[in-house]
C-alpha cells in the first residue's frame, strides 16, 4: 500500500479592496472533501456588513479565488 501525501490548504476571505479579514483553514489536509463554516459573528471576525468579499483556496500548486456574497 502506497502512503497518500497531503498538503498544505489555506482557505483565506478578503474584502473587496483586498484585505484579508479571515484565514479560516491553515494546516496540512489529505486529498478529500471537507466543509468550513464562515460565521462572521465570532472569532476574530465580528460584524462583518452585507455585501461582496471573496475568499482564495490554495493547495500545493492549486489556487482559486471566487466571489460570495453575505447577506444579513
Amino acid at each position: 500500500l502506497s502512503e497518500v501525501e497531503g498538503s498544505l490548504v489555506t482557505l483565506k476571505v478578503y474584502n473587496v479592496l483586498g484585505n484579508e479579514i479571515a484565514t479560516l483553514v491553515n494546516e496540512e489536509k489529505q486529498a478529500g472533501n471537507y466543509e468550513v463554516e464562515f460565521n462572521s459573528h465570532s472569532g476574530t471576525v465580528r460584524n462583518l456588513p452585507s455585501g461582496i468579499y471573496f475568499y482564495t483556496l490554495t493547495s500545493g500548486s492549486f489556487s482559486q479565488t471566487k466571489k460570495m456574497i453575505l447577506l444579513r
